[in-house]
This record gives C-alpha cells, sequence and structure tokens, in this order.
C-alpha cells in the first residue's frame, strides 16, 4: 500500500511514457519545443511494465493512466497496454492524449486492452487552435476523437483550457458540442505548467467564470461531493441528464485532501504531485538489479514525504522545475 503521513493511499499510477509532443501549446512550452530527454535516460518498454507490475500487484495500484508529453508518440505503446492488462489483478487503464494520431491507432488501443482516453482539445476553431498549439492539426484532433468512440474507447472525456483572450468565450459551445457527440467535457482552470514560467494568477479562467458562462445556456445541477470521490473533477449535471459536465479547479478550489495519485516520470523517477519540487530515483534501483521488495520499498519511502497540498492556492507558489510534458499530466 502506498500511504502517506496524511492518511492518503495511492491507488491511481500517471506513467509519463515520453517528454516529446507533437503540438507546442502557448499553456505548456515554447514554441521551439524543449531539450528532450536522451533515449538512455528514458525507461525501456520492459522497464515500464516491471515497475507497473510492481505498483499492481505490490503496492494496490488499481487504476493506471498512460500521458506523456503526447504518449501516442511512444513507439511500443500498444504493446505496453497488451502487457499491463495481462497482469493480475488486471489494473482500469486510460490515455491522455492530443489526439493526434488516434484515428490509425484507436482500434489497436483497443484491442490491446485500453478502456478510455482523455483527449485534449480547448477550441472547436481551427484557427484558434492554430493559435493555441503553434500546429495546424484540428481535423486530426476531430478525427481522433470520433475514432476512439467508434472503437469503444469510452467514456471519452475531452479536457479543454480555457485561456483569457482567445477560447475564453468558448465554454457554452464546447458542453453543446460534447453532449452532442456525447463527449464528457471537462474543463481545467490554467495551471503554472509552462516551461517559460509565463503564468500569471490574475487574469486566469477560473472556475467561477466557466460556471457563470454554462449557466448562460445551460441549467446546471451539482453532482454532490459523495459522488465525487477522489476523481480531481467537480461534476454538474446538464438540463436535467443524462450529460455531465466537469470543472478541474486545481488553483482556486483545490482538492487535495482526497489526492490518490502516484506518478513516474519518463526516465524513471516518482513524483508524489505534479507540482512536486522532489523526485525519488526508481531507475537507477530497477537497472542495479534491486529485486522487487526493495523497488516497493523505495516508492513507499517516497510517499511518506508527499506534502498535505499543492501550494498552487499560495500566492508566493514556485512554479515546478520541470515542464510538464517531463512529468505527465
Amino acid at each position: 500500500m502506498l500511504i502517506d503521513t496524511y492518511g492518503r493511499v495511492a491507488t491511481d499510477l500517471r506513467v509519463s511514457l515520453t517528454d516529446r509532443c507533437n503540438l507546442r501549446c502557448t499553456y505548456c512550452m515554447p514554441e521551439e519545443g524543449l531539450q528532450w530527454l536522451a533515449k538512455p535516460d528514458l525507461l525501456t518498454d520492459d522497464e515500464i511494465v516491471r515497475l507497473v507490475d510492481i505498483a499492481v500487484t505490490s503496492l494496490g495500484i488499481e487504476e493506471v493512466r498512460f500521458t506523456g508529453g503526447e504518449p501516442l508518440l511512444r513507439p511500443g505503446l500498444v504493446g505496453i497496454v497488451e502487457r499491463v492488462a495481462a497482469l493480475a489483478p488486471r489494473p482500469a487503464m486510460s490515455l491522455t492524449t492530443n489526439g493526434i494520431g488516434l484515428k490509425r491507432t484507436a482500434a489497436a488501443l483497443k484491442a490491446a486492452g485500453l478502456d478510455r482516453v482523455n483527449v485534449s482539445l480547448d477550441t472547436l476553431r481551427p484557427d484558434v487552435f492554430r493559435t493555441l498549439t503553434r500546429r495546424d492539426r484540428h481535423k486530426d484532433v476531430m478525427e481522433g476523437l470520433e475514432a476512439a468512440h467508434a472503437a469503444g474507447l469510452t467514456p471519452v472525456k475531452v479536457n479543454a483550457v480555457l485561456m483569457p483572450g482567445l477560447n475564453e468565450d468558448e465554454a457554452p459551445d464546447l458542453l453543446a458540442w460534447a453532449v452532442e457527440h456525447d463527449y464528457q467535457l471537462r474543463f481545467i482552470e490554467q495551471m503554472p505548467l509552462d516551461a517559460q514560467h509565463g503564468w500569471k494568477r490574475e487574469g486566469m479562467v477560473t472556475a467561477g467564470d466557466i460556471l457563470a458562462a454554462l449557466r448562460t445556456r445551460f441549467e446546471l445541477t451539482p453532482e454532490g461531493s459523495q459522488r465525487r470521490g477522489s476523481a480531481p473533477a467537480e461534476r454538474w449535471i446538464v438540463d436535467g441528464g443524462p450529460h455531465r459536465v466537469g470543472v478541474i479547479a486545481s488553483v482556486t478550489r483545490p482538492f487535495c485532501a482526497a489526492c490518490d495519485r502516484t506518478r513516474l516520470t519518463a526516465d524513471g523517477q516518482i513524483r508524489t504531485c505534479l507540482f512536486a519540487q522532489e523526485e525519488t530515483d526508481l531507475r537507477a534501483a530497477l537497472r542495479s538489479g534491486a529485486p522487487a521488495e526493495e523497488i516497493s520499498r523505495i516508492w513507499r519511502l517516497a510517499m511518506r514525504s508527499k506534502k498535505a497540498g499543492s501550494g498552487l492556492d499560495d500566492p508566493s507558489f514556485l512554479q515546478p522545475d520541470r515542464p510538464m510534458s517531463a512529468i505527465g499530466g
């Protein structure tokens, strides 16, 4: 069991498969990209599967989310999914992706054992998409979403970040579109995850702003805290149901007290929080031939250092020293 000093138990493992991405979203990385991790520093497919195996069989992990960077850029992704699906007990498996490449991989991922996907899409307007991502790939994302739904990677969840002056007016349109296509929409407050450290609390589109905009067109009924559990999103029933919309208010309404996550970076480091400044190295132990019991011990010890909160609600918060692409969203 992975338990911290506040009594929280981690049952959800986020695995970053690569730090690379084929978009350059303004809230994540600079236009020229980043200094990518060297290939020898990345965990191999076998190493990823072994660490997930230890997490599932020895540490109580029940759900695995594959992230990046962009996980669809990982050549061995389908094989990793297939091997994790064969573990006993079998964890629930999902994937967070920008959707580019889903059109050609959705069916194979479903056949390998993937349960569902989260797709990032911040706008319905191709021109705004180009501005936000610095790439002309809006059509590819839309087709990827359709392919995921057709393959049965459901519920297909769509994550949207609203940026002032760009897409902050799109909340009602995004929800109407998600309801029409049977996607589960979740708005995420912009977080300080950009490598260029350009995030500012002032002027950000807050959960309150998003809900106010949605209520101009929809009736929203709170689903309630009992249904939420440890999920990061507060959810509302849309126009009496059955559709829901979620808001992840990491900055203005932190949910750290119910956190059940642990994170494995693409280069084999354990992070207890997306915003943690400290990491614990599992790669070195793995490559030195350490047995599963020793790796479990290191992982458990790392969880003991988890802080009570992320610090995002502190105006003096310092951004993490590694970009989101290297940590895993």
